[in-house]
């Protein structure tokens, strides 16, 4: 399978709607930087995008995919475009407000996936609820949560009717979330890895570093072959337009049994993000933070 074949690979998620297994993120992207990110993705062909309102780069996502779909001639339908709730807006009728919002700023008719961005305790509830009615009114083809533990999971199945069908975790060589995953897999719920490539450490690790040697391949397409062979869909971030092609370029080569197991054992369960970092994490579920700003004037893009 070549790399423009992998791209088009999907995974059917459990509403039978199927999403692409590997895509591109826009986190700690700018206005300007996304626009430029998501049409050289489109161009070199990717079909997922991964945004969120909490980014502040969703107007520069869709004049991206505005300016990707007029460069490669393909159609809105070819596209898997996935957005967040922003925390600020959780509650019942604030997320059918919201959407709006989004749908605007991305100049979409509906959105293909549609997350919960954190479970915000006391309200993620309610929120699902209005996922819910936005899935049944056609404005978003599935619904999904991001960062949500068993514990939190386990409820909102308790007490709501749909599914999610994915749930967006941190997840890499360094955090690997494995309870988290066996719960997903046995509730059928789709895993999707947000900063896969774990920073530093793990892109710096002598084991990966050895297997990666052994493939001609980098760190960095070892640890997307990895997930890949997990059946994790991947978000792999790039403002550059030479590892947008490299982080797809996975294709022609197969991680050994052993090469897994030695990027499994080393795991350290060691997140760089979880609820006590933000201040909306409080008993009364009071929502502080604030969506990201972005100086968006003009910039060069160049590698």
């Amino acid at each position: 399978m070549n790399r423009l074949e992998g791209l088009e690979e999907t995974t059917t998620l459990n509403n039978g709607v199927k999403m692409p297994r590997l895509g591109l993120g826009v986190w700690k992207t700018d206005n300007t930087s996304a626009k430029e990110s998501v049409k050289e993705g489109i161009i070199k062909g990717y079909h997922l995008i991964d945004t969120a309102k909490q980014y502040g780069n969703e107007s520069g996502v869709g004049e991206g995919i505005k300016e990707g779909l007029a460069a490669t001639g393909m159609n809105r339908k070819d596209l898997f475009i996935t957005t967040k709730l922003f925390n600020g807006d959780q509650g019942y009728q604030s997320t059918l407000d919201a959407v709006n919002g989004t749908l605007e700023r991305l100049d979409l008719t509906y959105i293909d996936l549609y997350l919960i961005h954190w479970p915000v305790d006391g309200k993620y509830i309610d929120t699902w609820r209005a996922m819910e009615k936005l899935y049944h009114d056609g404005k978003v083809r599935a619904i999904g949560v991001s960062n949500f533990d068993n514990e939190r999971l386990q409820n909102l199945l308790d007490n709501t009717n749909i599914v999610p069908a994915v749930n967006q975790m941190e997840f890499n060589p360094i955090n690997q979330e494995k309870g988290i995953v066996e719960f997903n897999n046995h509730a059928g719920i789709q895993l999707e890895a947000w900063s896969p490539l774990g920073g530093g450490e793990a892109l710096s690790n002598p084991e990966i570093k050895k297997i990666a040697d052994k493939y001609s391949k980098s760190v960095a397409q070892v640890i997307i072959r990895w997930d890949w062979q997990k059946g994790i869909v991947t978000i792999p971030k790039s403002s550059h337009e030479k590892r947008i092609i490299q982080n797809s370029d996975i294709f022609d080569f197969k991680l050994s049994d052993d090469d897994i197991k030695t990027i499994d054992a080393i795991d350290k369960a060691k997140r760089s993000l979880w609820y006590d970092d933000f201040g909306w994490h409080n008993p009364e579920g009071q929502v502080v933070d604030a969506v990201d700003k972005w100086d968006d004037s003009p910039k060069n893009y160049k590698d």
